[in-house]
C-alpha cells in the first residue's frame, strides 16, 4: 500500500495513536491503554483503541477516546494475516502515527501492518519473560522490534536485552500502575481496619508484621517463622504475625509451619488467615508488609500498595523486588522507605522487621511520608501513563 507524503506531526497535538490491547477489561493492560488514551487527549492527540470488548469501553468513550473491535490478541497466522490487512486500511485511513502493541500477539499484526509505512511501533514487555520455546520466542522477538520497548522493570529489561539483542537505547523502563486511588487512607475507613483486627484476634496495643502471598516454600514463609522466633526471643510479644495467603495445594507446607511455631513457643502470636479479600484495610491494619520470596515474582505490587499506604516494607532481594523499595546502596539511609534481605536468611529478616517495629512515632511517620510520595511518583496511573506519552513524544520529535 502507498501512502501520500504528508507532514508527521512534530508534537502529540494533533498525532493519532492507534492502542492495540487484547480486550478492554478492568485489568492492567486495559486499565493502562484508557489511562494512557486520557493522557494523550489532554495532550491534544487523538486517542484510538483496538481489541476485543469489555467494561471499560464505555469509559474510554466518555471522555472522547476511540474503539474499534478488533480481536487482535490471537497466534492464528491466517487470523494474523487478516488483521494485519485489516489495520493497513485503518493506519492509512485515520492517519495513524504511532501504534502501540500491547502484547506480543498484537506486536505481530502490527509488524505485518506498518511494513513500508511511516508509522513508529511502540511495543510493551509483560512482566515476565516467556519460556523458551520457539513460539514464545517467535512472537516475543515481535516485541523486540519496536522502535521504542517498553520494559515493566530494570529486572525484566536486563532479560530483553540478552535474549533479543535489544539496543539498550530502544528500551525505556516504565513500571506498572497501581490504583493510588483504592490504596490510599482516605479510602479506607476504620470500620474496615477494626473488622479486619478483630478477625485475627490482634488485641488493640499490638502490632502486625503482615506476610503477603501464597503459603508456599518458595514465599519464605518457613524463614519468617524463624525470624519471629528470634524477634520474640529479644523480648517483644507485643506483636502478632499475620499469613495471609492462600495455602491450596500446600496443605503440607501450611502444616509444617504450625508446627515449626509451636515448637519455636510463638504459635498464638502467629495467624494464618487465608486470602484476604480487603487488601487496603489489611495494609492499614498492618504495621510493616514482609514479602520475601525466595524466588524472583511476577511483581512487586504488594510493596508499592504497602508504601502507598505509608508503611514500611522488608522484601527479599530477587527479581524486581529491589526496584520497588528504596534503601542503601540505591539511596542514603536517611531516605529509606524499607529494608531489603538475602532470601533464607532469618536473622537479617529479623533485623530488618525489628528496625521497621523500632521506629519511634516521628521517625515511623517520616518514612511512612516517603514511602507515599514515591509510590505516587512512580507508580500512580498518571506518572507511568506520563511516562509512556513521553515515549511517543521523542519518538515524533526524532522524527521531526
Amino acid at each position: 500500500m502507498s501512502l501520500a507524503p504528508r507532514d508527521k506531526p512534530r508534537s502529540l497535538a494533533g498525532a493519532a495513536i492507534l492502542q492495540l490491547v487484547p480486550a478492554l477489561r478492568d485489568d492492567p493492560l486495559g486499565r493502562a491503554a484508557v489511562d494512557i488514551a486520557l493522557t494523550l487527549l489532554q495532550s491534544g492527540a487523538r486517542a484510538i483503541v483496538a481489541g476485543d470488548g469489555g467494561p471499560l469501553v464505555g469509559e474510554l468513550r466518555a471522555f472522547g477516546g476511540e474503539w474499534l473491535p478488533i480481536p487482535i490478541d490471537t497466534i492464528n497466522p491466517l487470523r494474523i494475516q487478516s488483521n494485519a490487512r485489516l489495520l493497513a486500511k485503518l493506519i492509512a485511513a485515520e492517519r495513524i502515527d504511532i501504534v502501540h502493541a500491547h502484547s506480543a500477539a498484537s506486536a505481530r499484526s502490527a509488524l505485518a501492518a506498518i511494513h513500508r509505512m511511516p508509522v513508529f511501533l511502540v511495543t510493551s514487555f509483560p512482566d515476565r519473560l516467556t519460556a523458551g520455546s520457539w513460539l514464545g520466542n517467535l512472537f516475543g522477538r515481535s516485541l523486540a522490534r519496536g522502535d521504542r520497548v517498553i520494559a515493566p522493570s530494570s529486572y525484566v529489561s536486563h532479560a530483553m536485552i540478552a535474549r533479543y539483542k535489544i539496543p539498550p537505547e530502544r528500551i525505556s523502563v516504565i513500571p506498572r500502575a497501581i490504583d493510588i486511588a483504592m490504596f490510599s487512607t482516605a479510602a479506607v475507613n476504620a470500620d474496615r481496619v477494626a473488622a479486619l483486627r478483630r478477625a485475627w484476634g490482634v488485641l488493640p496495643q499490638m502490632r502486625v508484621v503482615l506476610i503477603s502471598g501464597r503459603i508456599a516454600p518458595w514465599n519464605g514463609q518457613m524463614t519468617m517463622i524463624d525470624a519471629a522466633r528470634l524477634l520474640v526471643g529479644g523480648g517483644d510479644r507485643n506483636v502478632v504475625f499475620v499469613f495471609a495467603g492462600d495455602d491450596r495445594g500446600q496443605s503440607r507446607y501450611a502444616s509444617a509451619l504450625r508446627q515449626r511455631a509451636q515448637m519455636h513457643g510463638i504459635d498464638t502470636l502467629c495467624r494464618f488467615s487465608g486470602p484476604c479479600p480487603d487488601m487496603p484495610a489489611a495494609l492499614v491494619a498492618a504495621d510493616v508488609l514482609v514479602a520475601i520470596p525466595s524466588q524472583p515474582p511476577l511483581s512487586g505490587r504488594s510493596l508499592i500498595e504497602a508504601q502507598a499506604l505509608g508503611r514500611p516494607v522488608v522484601a527479599t532481594a530477587v527479581g524486581v523486588l529491589p526496584e520497588n523499595v528504596l534503601c542503601p546502596p540505591r539511596m542514603r539511609d536517611e531516605l529509606r522507605t524499607g529494608w531489603l534481605v538475602r532470601p533464607g536468611d532469618a536473622g537479617q529478616l529479623a533485623r530488618a522487621v525489628g528496625a521497621a517495629l523500632a521506629l519511634d512515632a516521628t521517625a515511623y511517620e517520616a518514612l511512612g511520608a516517603r514511602a507515599r510520595q514515591f509510590a505516587d511518583f512512580a507508580f500512580s496511573p498518571q506518572s507511568v501513563a506520563a511516562a509512556i506519552r513521553g515515549v511517543y513524544t521523542s519518538l515524533l520529535a526524532r522524527d521531526s
